[in-house]
């Protein structure tokens, strides 16, 4: 594995780390302020990524299906990194502090627009995860050397309109309640 993919298992892992120590120091150790400073490293672990991923790259690298995963990550993280927060928040709360209310599973309507909102948060994460292949595509200037670039974001648009066919047949075939 090269050192854009070790960049990217370090950063995700740190991800996952400074929303741990955020959660134990905000409700472990009631350090609210503190909590929220580890919470709001997320950026900069983004930050630091794009920095090694275009030094990487202006360094004359071609571009590898790991740069384009470097910029879907950025784009995933950016879009979704509030929401993960939150999510792992409620978890934490009621599974490990024994308070709060229990998560519970959407059905119905309520899981569609749920899903849907989810499908508009990847469409946000396309448009920025791909503004930036599209930006290292056009610095880099070389077709030969940005192939997996182009070809990386033609997939992801798939995936996308894949992700709005599925959110769509939510609300046509709403998820029903699990019987007991």
């Amino acid at each position: 594995m090269n050192f854009i993919a070790w960049t990217i298992v370090a950063c995700e892992i740190g991800f996952w780390v400074v929303i741990a120590l955020g959660l134990i120091t905000r409700y472990i150790f009631k350090r609210e302020k503190l909590g929220f400073f580890f919470l709001a490293l997320t950026p900069v672990i983004d930050l630091i990524l794009l920095l090694v991923t275009a030094t990487d790259l202006y360094n004359g690298a071609t571009a590898t299906q790991v740069h384009a995963v470097a910029a879907i990550y950025l784009g995933f993280s950016i879009t979704f990194g509030k929401s993960i927060i939150r999510w792992a928040d409620e978890w934490f709360r009621y599974y490990v502090q024994k308070t709060g209310i229990k998560p519970v599973r959407k059905i119905g309507y309520e899981h569609a627009r749920h899903s849907m909102k989810g499908t508009f948060q990847h469409l946000l994460a396309f448009i920025i995860g791909g503004a930036f292949l599209t930006a290292m595509i056009y610095f880099i200037g070389d077709t030969t050397r940005t192939e997996v670039l182009s070809a990386t974001l033609k997939v992801w648009a798939l995936v996308l309109g894949i992700d709005f066919v599925i959110s769509i047949t939510y609300f046509i075939w709403p998820r029903q309640g699990i019987s007991k």
